[in-house]
C-alpha cells in the first residue's frame, strides 16, 4: 500500500509539474514568452482556428513586430538586447518578396519583387523587378531613433536595370566569385534560368543553365550553394503556370544539382507536391526542402490539407543525392518558403506570420512575428537578419550568426 500511495503521489506531482513552465526572467524588450502549456487545451468553446492562411496564432495579442518565444533556447538566438524594426515600406507594391542576397563588399541586400502575385505588378506581359537596400543606411536610420523600441524608419530602395535574359527572378544565393547567383521562373516562352549577375553597375549577366536536356524547366524557384562541394542545388516547381505567366509544366516538381565546373545537371530528389525553399546544414551533411503544396495561388484555391512542411534529408557524401527523407517541421501558419540555417544548425523559414525558428531536432523555438507573410529573408552578416515582407522590409539585430558557406 505504501508503494502504491507513493506512486500515486508521484504521478500527481508530475501532473502539476507538467502544467507549469517557469517564465524566463528579464525578457528583452519587444519579446513575449508563450508557454505551450497555456494553449495545449482550449476547451469546447475555445478560440480554435479554421484557417492557417487568414488567422494567426498570437495568444498574447502583442503588437508586431516582436519576438515570440516558445522555448527559452530562443533567447540564445536573439540575445539579451535584440531590436526589431520595419526599415522600408511601400503599401502599393510588393517590392520585397524573394531572392535575398547579402553582398558583404557593398554592405547591401538584394531582393526581387513578387513575380505574378498580389501587388507584384508583374505578369505574362511584365517582368518583375530586382532591387537593393543599403544596410549602412538602415543602421544609420536606426541610430537616429531616440530610443529603439520597434519604431519604423523608411530607407530608400534602389532598383537594378538587369538584362532581358533575367525574367521573373524568384531565388538567389551567393555571392559566388563576387557575383550574385539568381534563379528565375521565366516568362511566357522565355526560359527559366540560373545566372551570375555582377552586383555593381552595369550588372552584366552570364547565364549558366536554361534547360534540362533540351526541355525548359517549369519555373525555377530557389537555389543554394553546397557548403563543401560548391555545387549549385535548386528547386523547380509549377508556380509560374499557376500564376499564369508560364506554359503548362513539362517536368515533375524536383530538386536538381548543377556542377558549376562541368555544367552537368541531375535530379537529386523528387516526389514533392511543390518543392520550394532549400538550405543546408553548415557541414553540408543535411539538406532541408520546404514543400509549399498547400498554396496554389491564382488558378486554384489554397488547400491546407496539402503540405506546409519542411523535409530533412541526408546528403550522400559521394553522389550528393538526397537520402532518407523525413519530416523536419510542419508550420502552423501559412507555408514555409525560404529556408536558412544558422551557425548552430538552427533552421529558419519564412512563413505566414513572419520567420519561424526550430532547433536542429525540429523543436519550435520562436518566431520573428510580423503579423504578415514573409516569403524569404537573409542573414546580412552575423547578428543581422533582414526579413522580406512583400510591401515591407524588417531588420532584426540578434545574437545568432549565419551559417557560413565554406566555398568562395
Amino acid at each position: 500500500m505504501k508503494l502504491t500511495c507513493s506512486i500515486a503521489f508521484a504521478l500527481v506531482q508530475g501532473i502539476f509539474a507538467f502544467g507549469q513552465t517557469a517564465v524566463p526572467k528579464n525578457l528583452p524588450e519587444q519579446s513575449v514568452f508563450v508557454d505551450p502549456h497555456s494553449f495545449a487545451v482550449l476547451g469546447a468553446n475555445g478560440p480554435f482556428r479554421t484557417s492557417a492562411f487568414t488567422q494567426f496564432f498570437n495568444p498574447t495579442s502583442s503588437k508586431a513586430p516582436f519576438f515570440q518565444i516558445f522555448d527559452p533556447a530562443f533567447l540564445d538566438i536573439i540575445g539579451p538586447n535584440p531590436t526589431f524594426n520595419e526599415v522600408a515600406s511601400n503599401a502599393t507594391f510588393a517590392f520585397a518578396h524573394e531572392a535575398p542576397i547579402f553582398n558583404p563588399g557593398t554592405n547591401e541586400v538584394f531582393f526581387a519583387s513578387n513575380d505574378g502575385g498580389a501587388l507584384g505588378m508583374s505578369d505574362i506581359n511584365h517582368n518583375n523587378r530586382y532591387g537593393k537596400i543599403s544596410i549602412t543606411a538602415v543602421q544609420n536610420a536606426l541610430r537616429g531613433l531616440k530610443k529603439n523600441t520597434g519604431q519604423a524608419v523608411n530607407v530608400p530602395v534602389t532598383e537594378l536595370n538587369l538584362s532581358d535574359s533575367i525574367q521573373m527572378t524568384n531565388g538567389g544565393t551567393g555571392p559566388l566569385h563576387g557575383n550574385l547567383v539568381l534563379i528565375t521562373s521565366g516568362r511566357g516562352p522565355l526560359p527559366p534560368s540560373i545566372a551570375l549577375v555582377n552586383p555593381k553597375s552595369p550588372n552584366n549577366v552570364t547565364v549558366l543553365l536554361d534547360n534540362f536536356f533540351g526541355r525548359q524547366f517549369n519555373s525555377l524557384n530557389d537555389i543554394k550553394i553546397h557548403p563543401v562541394s560548391g555545387a549549385l542545388f535548386f528547386t523547380d516547381v509549377i508556380y509560374g503556370f499557376l500564376n499564369e505567366f508560364r506554359p503548362p509544366p513539362l517536368l515533375p516538381n524536383q530538386v536538381y544539382r548543377l556542377d558549376p565546373v562541368t555544367s552537368a545537371v541531375r535530379v537529386v530528389a523528387t516526389d514533392f507536391d511543390k518543392c520550394n525553399g532549400i538550405a543546408f546544414s553548415p557541414d553540408g551533411k543535411l539538406a532541408y526542402i520546404a514543400d509549399t503544396g498547400a498554396v496554389n495561388q491564382n488558378r486554384f484555391p489554397n488547400n491546407q490539407t496539402e503540405p506546409a512542411t519542411i523535409y530533412e534529408f541526408d546528403v550522400d557524401p559521394v553522389s550528393q543525392r538526397f537520402l532518407n527523407r523525413r519530416v523536419f517541421a510542419y508550420v502552423d501558419t501559412g507555408i514555409p518558403d525560404g529556408v536558412q540555417v544558422d551557425s548552430n544548425g538552427n533552421v529558419y523559414a519564412g512563413c505566414g506570420d513572419g520567420v519561424q525558428v526550430w532547433s536542429p531536432e525540429g523543436v519550435l523555438l520562436g518566431k520573428f512575428f510580423i503579423g504578415s507573410v514573409s516569403s524569404n529573408f537573409i542573414f546580412a552578416g552575423d547578428g543581422r537578419l533582414v526579413i522580406l515582407a512583400e510591401t515591407k522590409i524588417f531588420f532584426a539585430k540578434i545574437a545568432a550568426k549565419e551559417g557560413k558557406v565554406a566555398f568562395p
